[in-house]
């Protein structure tokens, strides 16, 4: 496909948040490209039909994304629309990240039943979260909670809170926000506390490397996001975090230069790593693969070699 093309298939999950966000990217795009015509392909994906079990159990990396790659492979969608933290680091030959859109606010949020915040939870509360990463570090500073598994997307895990099955449950902020329901949120967890997986809050557009829809993406590219991203995903790549091992990470850019902080813990709980490095935007990746290969040698690759595999 070229930019004077007049057509672009644009593939989403069928959720209410995935359908916002690809109207957001459709509404970008018609912007930039007033002769564009888009049309939506929903995409099932694994992780939408198995919701009752947890992500680690199903594969982990790549169960929102293998069905789209397929899908981009065979020429059936031109475009993949993904929350990013959803994109596994490595992509199949022929594909790339075409683009990220500005950054929502990566921060996780707790919602509970009665407005109570994280510290404020009565001692064995019920909270529940479909994430390792959350309940790791949840286990940091409240050992004391049940933590439940909690699947399935927004609304239907606020249905699980309202029916009374948690005290609390934790999601991303992002989601909410887009979504119209940042009025649910009791308090947006502070970064000390949950770092956020890597690219939280981002849109990635997912392409095929070869056929110029890149052209058309350049308008809506963010570059801080994007460098901000790239650091998380190489630090993740680097620690071979995903669904798998509990991983947060974060960058934010200042002043020219990536400011990034990281989490590395044993699933379940026990003693975490956390640790941080700075280095200018053009060096962004290499920021996140420092900072990971320096995290593996301070006890993170004992962590690592501790999570049986599978």
């Amino acid at each position: 496909m070229t930019e004077t093309s007049s057509r672009l298939k644009l593939g989403t999950r069928g959720s209410a948040l995935a359908r916002w966000q690809a109207d957001h990217v459709t509404e970008r795009l018609k912007t930039l490209h007033p002769d564009l015509a888009v049309e939506i392909v929903i995409i099932t994906t694994t992780g939408d039909q198995v919701i009752d079990r947890p992500l680690s159990a199903i594969g982990g990396t790549g169960v929102f994304t293998k069905e789209f790659e397929r899908a981009l492979v065979d020429e059936e969608i031109d475009l993949a629309v993904h929350s990013l933290k959803d994109m596994p680091t490595l992509l199949p030959e022929g594909l790339a990240l075409g683009a990220v859109l500005e950054r929502e606010d990566p921060r996780d949020a707790l919602i509970s039943a009665t407005g109570a915040t994280l510290t404020e939870l009565p001692d064995g509360a019920t909270l529940g979260t479909g994430s390792q990463r959350r309940e790791a570090q949840i286990r940091q500073v409240r050992p004391d909670l049940n933590i439940v598994d909690l699947r399935g997307n927004v609304p239907t895990r606020l249905g699980r809170l309202d029916e009374g099955n948690c005290d609390a449950i934790i999601l991303a902020s992002a989601g909410l926000s887009r979504l119209g329901l940042a009025d649910r949120i009791t308090e947006r967890l502070s970064t000390d506390v949950m770092l956020p997986a890597a690219g939280q809050g981002a849109i990635g557009l997912e392409i095929r490397d070869q056929d110029g829809i890149g052209e058309l993406l350049t308008g809506i590219e963010h570059d801080d996001t994007r460098a901000a991203v790239d650091a998380e995903r190489a630090f993740l790549a680097e620690t071979g975090g995903g669904c798998r091992v509990p991983v947060g990470v974060l960058g934010t850019i200042r002043g020219g230069f990536v400011i990034l902080q990281a989490m590395i813990a044993p699933p379940g709980g026990g003693e975490a790593i956390r640790d941080g490095m700075n280095g200018p935007v053009a060096d962004a990746e290499t920021v996140g693969r420092s900072l990971a290969q320096r995290m593996l040698s301070n006890g993170g690759r004992d962590i690592l070699n501790s999570i049986p595999a599978g």
